[in-house]
Formats: C-alpha cells, sequence, structure tokens
C-alpha cells in the first residue's frame, strides 16, 4: 500500500525518508529518523514498533542490515512487513516479506533503499532507483528524496490510487532555532494529488523554517534599519521584530538585526512575494 525511499545525503550529514500512499496520515506511521544514527521505513502490515527499535540497534553500533535482522527475527509477523533503513554510514538494507501484496519489492544501493508494495508494478521502484541515481549529490537531501518519490508517483504508485506522503529529513542543528535536528517533517495527510502538495509544502519548509546561508544574508546598515522601521510602522507593528514574528520569518531575520535574509528584504520592499 506504500512506496519509499530511505536515504543518506552524499556528506555523510543528512538522513530521510520520503514515502507516499493510499492510506490516511502515510508519514505518522512511517518514516522515523535520528541525526547521527540512521533513518527507517516500515511499511505493508507496518510494524510501527520497529522505527523505535531499529534506531536504537543502530544507536548501539549494528550496522542497517543487522538491525533488519534483529527486527525479524524478533517478529512472528514479519512475512507481512516491509521495512527500509539506513544507517549512520549509508549502509542500507531492504525486506519485503513474501506475504505483501502485489507487486512487492525492494532494493538497495550505496546509501539507500527503496521499497514498495501494491503498487503497479516493478517500473515503480526502478523509476525511484533511476532518479535517485541521476541527482545531483550535492543537492540538498530533502529535494533528492522528492524527485525520487515524483518518479514512483509518475511510473504508477501505489495501484490503489493516491491519498498521503510524507518527508522527514534530519540533520545535527537543522531544527528551528538550531534546537533539534528536524530539517523537515513535512506530511499531507488526505489529498488528490498528495506528492505535489508536498512539493508545494517543501517550498513553504524552505521559506519559513530553514536557516538562511551566508549568501542569503543582507547586512543591516543604519540606513537600511531605519527604512525596516518605517516599514513596520506603515504595517501598524510597534516595530520591525514585531512584524517578522507575525509573519513567521524569525529564521529569516537575525535577533539582533544584524542581517536580514534578501527574501524577506524583497518582501519588505514590495519586489519580492
Amino acid at each position: 500500500m506504500t512506496f519509499s525511499i530511505v536515504a543518506r545525503s552524499a556528506d555523510g550529514e543528512s538522513w530521510g525518508v520520503a514515502v507516499a500512499s493510499k492510506f490516511l496520515a502515510v508519514g505518522s506511521a512511517v518514516p522515523a529518523a535520528v541525526a547521527g544514527v540512521g533513518a527507517i521505513a516500515t511499511q505493508a502490515d507496518a510494524n510501527v514498533a520497529y522505527k523505535g527499535l531499529a534506531l536504537a540497534h543502530l544507536d548501539d553500533g549494528a550496522t542497517a542490515s543487522v538491525a533488519l535482522l534483529r527486527l525479524l527475527e524478533e517478529d512472528e509477523g514479519r512475512d507481512h512487513r516491509q521495512v527500509g533503513i539506513v544507517d549512520m554510514d549509508g549502509g542500507a538494507a531492504t525486506h519485503t516479506g513474501h506475504a505483501c501484496l502485489d507487486w512487492a519489492g525492494g532494493l538497495t544501493g550505496e546509501g539507500y533503499a527503496i521499497q514498495g508494495n501494491v503498487l503497479s508494478g516493478e517500473d515503480v521502484v526502478d523509476a525511484m532507483q533511476a532518479a535517485w541515481e541521476a541527482g545531483d549529490p550535492e543537492e540538498p537531501l530533502a529535494r533528492r528524496l522528492l524527485a525520487v518519490l515524483t518518479a514512483g508517483d509518475e511510473a504508477g504508485g501505489d495501484r490503489r490510487g493516491r491519498q498521503s506522503a510524507a518527508l522527514l529529513v534530519v540533520r545535527d542543528g537543522a531544527g528551528y532555532g538550531g534546537l533539534d535536528d528536524i530539517a523537515v517533517d513535512l506530511r499531507v495527510d488526505d489529498h488528490a494529488a498528495p506528492v505535489t502538495e508536498l512539493a508545494r509544502l517543501l517550498d513553504l519548509n524552505d521559506l519559513y523554517l530553514t536557516a538562511s546561508t551566508d549568501e542569503e544574508k543582507v547586512p543591516v546598515t543604519p540606513e537600511l534599519e531605519q527604512e525596516l522601521a518605517d516599514f513596520a510602522e506603515a504595517q501598524g507593528q510597534r516595530d520591525f521584530h514585531a512584524w517578522v514574528g507575525t509573519e513567521n520569518y524569525e529564521m529569516r531575520v537575525a535577533p539582533d538585526l544584524e542581517w536580514i535574509d534578501r527574501r524577506i528584504l524583497d518582501i519588505v520592499r514590495g519586489t519580492g512575494s
């Protein structure tokens, strides 16, 4: 009922899962990841306990293959399970129980595991693998995973139809305010075109919930500071930081107003969207 990719970035700093399914809120059941540890997707007749167990095994030093073996040997329902795991070093493992509904199967390569069940055919996982292999290793992992998920969707995906999709990426210090490892955690729970909607949400995530790069930062001079203060007053706000908070741009403006993201400055000046 689901197709997914679990992967580590080429630089070894990010881990993530992208998944889609004809199933309500697939993101609540399938993916899990911890920065510096690894990532897992559990699906088919999903054993959601696999998520915590697998990450614990990986954190204890098990490889993806060893962690998978431990999960399966302890689970009497293993024949109905499908799971993909990638470990800290990019080692990958996948399992498709023989009782999973056709078409079902998976494959692995360096740094990734791809799997799916109740698919339109084997072409789905083949298209996903081709998309991963053709991707730019320097591209952010979330974008790469989304491209792979899109390829699987366009190749037929879940043969029952479309309903939900999710994207989870972790990296040390990547979360809101730099206080956790969640770089991306997006879920489309019930939608006619969930993968397309996931792409729209990722664009918003990049604006609101990711830190500005040095190239995106514009130093705030005294003249610019006055311009920003005048803008905030015109918007009915007590100061510029009040406007920033109202618009949810906290990740794009320095707390001490030392810099402002170029995109936010464009919005202030009416030259951006």
